[in-house]
């Protein structure tokens, strides 16, 4: 029923007359805002958060990954019939040696692109006798270091790898064809294609791009490189290593091309007994410098890569399983590990051949170039959001001089001269991933009151001028 049936004819005119008032001053009231609203941006572009933003020329490097170059290289190195480490070091078109020499070479064309800004070498050591070794032998990583132009981060380091030795069934066979072409083919193609693309930018830190030789024979190129980067002071921010991230087809049956798993460990592998019981007595298992790059990881390739969605597993590697990254963890870098979501056994660590029927052996033909770029993808956003975010901020802690419901956190000041200021972040404790965040500006003290270190957890992180934001750094208890 309309409603204007419901007045009598003796209030009409008085309402009639309301009516018109309402209509004028409704007139000026929309004419007044769009006047207002002619002088300010569009009400999408006021109202996006500056953190839901995509970057342009990060977008522009994602965009420019390419799954035919990525196609292209791990062809290329399954060429060279075997990789094992143990393989052969002087001949030009198998083994080891021959897959060295070709990346070297395919590096330093990168750098050609570079300005000057990327070097690349070849980080050779003699590994001793070890288990899977059963002589002493020469080892190569390739190591290209795209330099940060800022003064004051260009000491910081991310370090991101793929491993380009392979395996058949046996770690020291060195003779039988060994194509590696998902483990680890993939990883080192995808970082390959990284560099390529990122090393005509340029990033306020320093980006390594590594592929590493003897992870197959137990980690042996990255426990060198971490090594060596422990005892000369580097400082390694993070550490990315892409292994077995080739197939969108598991074992199972299951084709998941739109997820990749992100591994990364809660309670430090180098945490000291003294630490360990801080952590009991304020929590954090979750919230290792490690899992906090999980989160970032997982943040931004929400707003990079909407095609590929990011699976954190709390825990360092799978089930009793390990990786690269595991050299750097043990040595104090944080570090997390990419792998496909459901792997298939049949093409891992097997010789090539043909057994009832089901073809075994890490063959191309089992590769998926596009799902591999996707990954790719990821860790180039990722990488790059890092170098030109501020570092994260260091010594943050929560003061515990008075017993209160508030929480006061204080950290140490950033350097970078494009620092806008800092961010406190917040989560209920049962939360995977922060959920509240509050601008502080260049303060390096703040309370939050009404809000007690009892009932959530906090971190700091720094913000700079165009809106780049570091990972988060989780409090520790200070005096």
């Amino acid at each position: 029923m309309n409603g204007l049936k419901l007045i009598s004819r003796k209030k009409a005119p008085v309402f009639l007359a309301l009516v018109v008032v309402l209509n004028t001053l409704f007139a000026q009231t929309s004419l007044a805002q769009k006047t207002d609203n002619a002088k300010k941006p569009t009400a999408a572009v006021v109202a996006k958060p500056r953190d839901k933003m995509r970057d342009p020329i990060v977008a522009r490097m994602v965009a420019n990954i390419d799954a035919r170059n990525i196609e292209t290289t791990i062809r290329k190195l399954v060429s060279f019939g075997t990789r094992n480490t143990l393989s052969a070091q002087d001949d030009p078109n198998r083994g080891i040696g021959a897959a060295r020499d070709w990346l070297y070479s395919e590096f330093s064309k990168v750098a050609e692109e570079s300005d000057g800004r990327m070097t690349v070498q070849k980080q050779t050591f003699e590994q001793p006798k070890a288990a899977r070794v059963p002589e002493p032998i020469m080892i190569t990583n390739i190591v290209a270091t795209l330099k940060g132009t800022q003064p004051e981060s260009e000491g910081r380091t991310y370090v991101v790898s793929g491993h380009y030795d392979s395996m058949c069934t046996s770690p020291t066979d060195a003779k039988c064809d060994a194509p590696g072409a998902n483990d680890d083919a993939s990883g080192t193609a995808a970082v390959l294609e990284m560099a390529r693309v990122m090393a005509r930018y340029k990033f306020d830190a320093t980006i390594i791009f590594m592929a590493v030789a003897g992870e197959e024979q137990g980690l042996l190129g990255s426990t060198y490189f971490a090594e060596q980067a422990r005892q000369k002071g580097m400082d390694v921010e993070a550490m990315f290593t892409n292994d077995i991230i080739g197939s969108s087809l598991g074992g199972n049956g299951l084709r998941d091309a739109h997820t990749i798993r992100v591994f990364s460990e809660g309670v430090p592998s180098n945490e000291k007994p003294e630490e360990a019981n801080v952590r009991r007595g304020v929590g954090g298992e979750n919230d290792s410098a490690s899992r906090q790059l999980a989160r970032f990881i997982k943040e931004t390739s929400e707003r990079y890569v909407r095609g590929l969605r990011v699976m954190m597993v709390y825990r360092r590697d799978r089930y009793l399983r390990g990786g690269d990254h595991i050299s750097f963890l043990e040595r104090g870098f944080a570090a997390v590990r990419f792998t496909e979501p459901n792997e298939d056994y049949h093409h891992q660590h097997q010789n090539v051949r043909i057994e009832n029927g089901v073809q075994y052996g890490d063959l191309p033909q089992f590769d998926d170039f596009n799902y591999i770029a996707n990954v790719a993808r990821v860790n180039a956003a990722s990488l790059a959001m890092l170098s030109l975010a501020p570092a994260r901020p260091r010594n943050v802690g929560v003061l515990t001089t008075r017993l209160t419901n508030d929480t006061d956190l204080k950290w140490d000041a950033n350097k970078e001269p494009d620092l806008a200021g800092y961010e406190i972040v917040w989560r209920d404790t049962t939360s995977p991933v922060w959920t509240h965040a509050r601008a502080v500006g260049k303060l390096t003290s703040y309370t939050m009151k009404i809000m007690s270190k009892d009932n959530y957890f906090f971190g700091v992180r720094a913000v700079d001028k165009q809106g780049n934001k570091s990972p988060v750094s989780f409090p520790r208890p200070v005096r």
